[in-house]
C-alpha cells in the first residue's frame, strides 16, 4: 500500500525485520525484492524455523499476532503465504 521506494515503505520493511526477526525461534530472516515480471508482488519475507513446533510458537507469539493485526492487515494489500517443512 505504500509507494515504492517511499519512506513509509522503507519504515514498514525495517519494522517488520526488527519485530519479526526478534521473535524466539526465527532464523535467517531476510527481506527480498521481487525481480521477475511474472509476479505482481514486490517483496518477500523469508525465515527458517527448526521445526513445526517452533513455527507454531512464532505464529502464536504476541509480537507476531500484533504485527499482523496492527501493521500487516493495514499496510499490505496483496500477499501469498507459503509455509513449508524440509524433507
Amino acid at each position: 500500500m505504500h509507494a515504492p521506494g517511499s519512506a513509509k515503505e522503507e519504515g514498514f520493511l525495517a519494522d517488520a525485520h526488527r519485530i519479526l526477526s526478534g521473535i524466539p525461534g526465527v532464523r535467517d530472516f531476510t527481506v527480498n525484492r521481487q525481480v521477475s515480471a511474472k509476479s505482481a508482488l514486490s517483496w518477500q519475507f523469508s525465515m527458517v524455523f527448526a521445526d513445526r513446533a517452533t513455527y507454531a510458537a512464532y505464529d502464536a507469539h504476541p509480537e507476531h499476532t500484533a504485527f499482523v493485526k496492527e501493521r500487516w492487515m493495514n499496510e499490505v494489500n496483496q500477499f501469498q503465504e507459503y509455509d513449508f517443512t524440509a524433507r
